[in-house]
C-alpha cells in the first residue's frame, strides 16, 4: 500500500510538473503589443530649438506653493503670452479658452464632429524649490541651463517638458498643414501640484460642451531603467490611478499645565490612534493594474518569474511575497497608510486642548474612500477621537482603463519604440489631473514616452531635476505621430 500511495504521489507530482512546464512554455499576455497597428509619419521637428524653448519655459517660474497667496499670477500670464508668441501655428489651428483663472483648454476641431475628441493633458505648474537646497543644485533651479546633454530645471520633468513636446508636435503639425479628423483637446491644467482645481473647471467646461472622448491621456508612467522583474527599460502605460485622501484625527482634552497630567492626556490619545490604524494595514493583493504589469513583463523576465506568472493559481503567494519587498512595489499592492503631520501644545509645559495627526491614503483599485475611513473607524473604536477627511475631500480610485481598446493598442506601439521596448499597463500610485476627465473619456491612460532610470525618480520634485535631450525628442516625436495617428 505504501509502494503503491508513494506511486500515486510521485505520478502527481509528474503531472504537476509538466502542467507548470507546457503553462510556462506556452505563455503569452493578454496585453501583448499588436504590431499591425500603422503609425502616421512625424512631421519635420527641430530638437534643437525644441531645447531652447523648454529652457525658456523653465525660466517662467510658475510654483504652485503650499499657500496660494503665495504665488505669482503674473509668472502664469508670462507663460501663456510665450506660448501664444512661441507656437503660432498651432495658436492659429485652435481655440483657446481659459477656465479657472489659469488653466487652458484648446480645441483644435475635427472635420468629422461625430467622432469622440481626443484629450492630452500636460500641466503648467512646478513645486518649489526646498528651502536652503539651492546651493545643491549643479545648475540653478530656473535658469532653464542646456548641459552635459540635458535641460537642466524644475519643471523640465514634471511637467513642462511634456508641455513644450506637445506643443511642439502640435505647431509642426499645423505647419505641415495637418488637418485632423477628430477633435483634439488640450487640457493644461495651471494648479496640478496643488489639487487641481483647474483641470476639474476644465472638466465641467467640457460637459458644458457636452464633449464626449475616446481616451484622455496624461503624465504618469514612463519606460522605466530598473525595473526588478526585468533587465531593460520596459515603457508602462498606466491604466489604473489610485484614490487619495488625508483622514485628520482629533483627540481633544480639557488641556492644562503639564505638572498636573490627567491618567491620559490628548496626545497619547492620539498616539494610540495613531497606532492603531496603522497597526492594521491593507492586505497585499495581486490583482489590478500591477498584476497586469508583471504579466505583461512576465515574457521579459526570467524563467523563474514567468513560470510564475504562468501559474499564478500555485505561485500567487510567492509573487506577493517578492513584489512586496520594496516600500514601492509593496505599495503597488495595496491601500498605503501614512502618517504625515502632527500638531498639539504650542509649548512644551502646555497640555494640548486637542490633539491632531493627519495620515494620508493613496487608495488601491480594490478599495474606496468609504471602505478606508470604516476601516480606521474600526481600529480607532473606544478611544476618545475625531475622525474626518481633511478639508472633506477624498477621492476614489480612478476606474481602471481597458487594454483592448484602439487607443491602448496605439499607445502600446508608440511606446514599443519599433518593438525595442517591451510595453505592459501598470498602476499610478500618485495623483494627476487625469482624474477629472473620468466620465467624459471613456478610458484614461497616463504615460510620458521619457527613459527614466529608478535611482532618477527622486530628482524629479527634489534636486537636479533634468530632462535629457533624447528624452526631450523623444517627446516631441511621441505626441506627434500620437496626434496624427489619433485623429486621423
Amino acid at each position: 500500500m505504501l509502494r503503491r500511495g508513494l506511486l500515486v504521489i510521485g505520478l502527481l507530482l509528474l503531472v504537476l510538473v509538466a502542467v507548470v512546464a507546457i503553462r510556462t512554455v506556452t505563455y503569452r499576455p493578454a496585453t501583448a503589443v499588436d504590431a499591425s497597428v500603422e503609425l502616421a509619419p512625424s512631421p519635420s521637428l527641430d530638437f534643437e530649438r525644441a531645447a531652447q524653448r523648454l529652457s525658456e519655459a523653465v525660466r517662467i517660474r510658475t510654483v504652485s506653493h503650499q499657500v496660494a497667496s503665495d504665488n505669482d499670477p503674473a509668472e502664469w500670464d508670462r507663460l501663456h503670452a510665450w506660448l501664444q508668441a512661441t507656437y503660432p501655428a498651432a495658436h492659429a489651428a485652435m481655440r483657446r479658452d481659459v477656465v479657472a483663472g489659469h488653466t487652458l483648454v484648446y480645441t483644435w476641431p475635427g472635420s468629422d464632429a461625430s467622432l469622440p475628441a481626443v484629450i492630452l493633458m500636460a500641466h503648467q505648474d512646478v513645486v518649489p524649490i526646498t528651502p536652503g537646497t539651492e546651493g545643491d543644485w549643479k545648475h540653478p533651479p530656473f535658469g532653464g541651463v542646456i548641459a552635459d546633454g540635458s535641460v537642466w530645471g524644475r519643471g523640465t520633468v514634471d511637467d513642462k517638458g511634456s508641455l513644450v513636446g506637445l506643443f511642439e508636435a502640435l505647431d509642426a503639425l499645423a505647419t505641415s498643414g495637418f488637418a485632423p479628423r477628430r477633435t483634439l483637446l488640450v487640457v493644461a491644467g495651471h494648479d496640478e501640484e496643488a489639487g487641481g482645481s483647474g483641470a476639474r473647471a476644465a472638466a465641467q467646461h467640457l460637459r458644458e460642451r457636452n464633449v464626449r472622448a475616446e481616451f484622455a491621456l496624461d503624465e504618469g508612467l514612463a519606460v522605466v531603467d530598473g525595473l526588478p522583474i526585468v533587465d531593460e527599460p520596459a515603457a508602462l502605460i498606466g491604466i489604473g490611478e489610485k484614490g487619495y485622501a488625508t483622514l485628520r484625527i482629533t483627540a481633544v482634552s480639557k488641556g492644562g499645565h503639564s505638572s498636573a497630567p490627567p491618567p491620559e492626556t490628548g496626545v497619547e490619545t492620539l498616539a494610540r490612534a495613531v497606532l492603531a490604524i496603522t497597526g492594521a494595514p491593507f492586505p497585499l493583493e495581486f490583482s489590478g493594474p500591477t498584476a497586469e504589469m508583471v504579466r505583461g513583463l512576465a515574457p521579459h523576465s526570467s524563467t523563474v518569474v514567468r513560470m510564475a506568472v504562468a501559474n499564478e493559481w500555485l505561485f500567487r503567494p510567492l509573487l506577493v511575497r517578492e513584489l512586496s519587498r520594496t516600500p514601492t512595489g509593496a505599495a503597488s499592492l495595496h491601500t498605503t497608510i501614512a502618517p504625515t503631520m502632527l500638531r498639539g501644545s504650542p509649548k512644551e509645559n502646555v497640555l494640548p486642548q486637542d490633539a491632531t495627526a493627519w495620515i494620508n491614503y493613496r487608495i488601491a483599485p480594490q478599495d474606496t474612500a468609504a471602505a478606508v475611513l470604516e476601516r480606521a473607524r474600526q481600529a480607532t473604536r473606544g478611544l476618545d477621537v475625531q475622525l474626518a477627511w481633511e478639508n472633506d475631500v477624498a477621492y476614489d480610485p480612478a476606474p481602471v482603463s481597458s487594454t483592448d481598446s484602439r487607443a491602448y493598442r496605439l499607445l502600446a506601439v508608440l511606446a514599443a519604440d519599433d518593438g525595442r521596448v517591451p510595453v505592459a499597463p501598470g498602476l499610478v500610485t500618485a495623483t494627476t489631473d487625469s482624474r477629472h476627465m473620468i466620465g467624459i473619456a471613456t478610458d484614461v491612460y497616463r504615460f510620458q514616452p521619457i527613459v527614466v532610470r529608478l535611482d532618477e525618480f527622486p530628482m524629479i520634485h527634489g534636486t537636479n531635476e533634468h530632462l535629457t535631450l533624447d528624452n526631450l525628442r523623444r517627446l516631441c516625436e511621441f505626441y506627434a505621430r500620437l496626434v496624427a495617428t489619433a485623429t486621423r
